[in-house]
């Protein structure tokens, strides 16, 4: 799967395991590297739903995004980066069709 980042610093924070560190602290640091790898060895995003880390469809105000689980209440937060997201006849987001994600932010949206 491609991965897109939603600003340069973030991509920047993403980059290598240093800057990883720097940004997030070193336990969420490695999670953040494994659910990474994870994503771009996916096909698809439906791949990331058998995989642990819990990949789901957020609701509310953030509605069309998904958030990954890392370590303790952070969460990797993305969207798929077409423009609109494939969706199913239902509504519902089409997992399968969903071959490039944008990383939005990591955080604790729990606060």
């Amino acid at each position: 799967m491609d991965i897109l980042f939603e600003t340069k610093r973030l991509a920047k924070q993403c980059s290598s395991d240093r800057d990883r560190v720097r940004a997030f602290g070193p336990e969420s640091a490695k999670a953040l590297r494994l659910r990474l790898d994870q994503l771009r060895a996916a096909d698809d995003l439906a791949v990331m739903r058998t995989l642990p880390g819990r990949c789901h469809e957020l609701t509310g105000d953030r509605k069309g995004k998904l958030a990954l689980d890392l370590r303790g209440p952070y969460r990797l937060i993305l969207e798929p980066a077409d423009n609109p997201p494939p969706l199913k006849e239902d509504g519902g987001l089409d997992w399968e069709l969903v071959t490039a994600v944008r990383i939005l932010e990591v955080e604790n949206y729990h606060d």
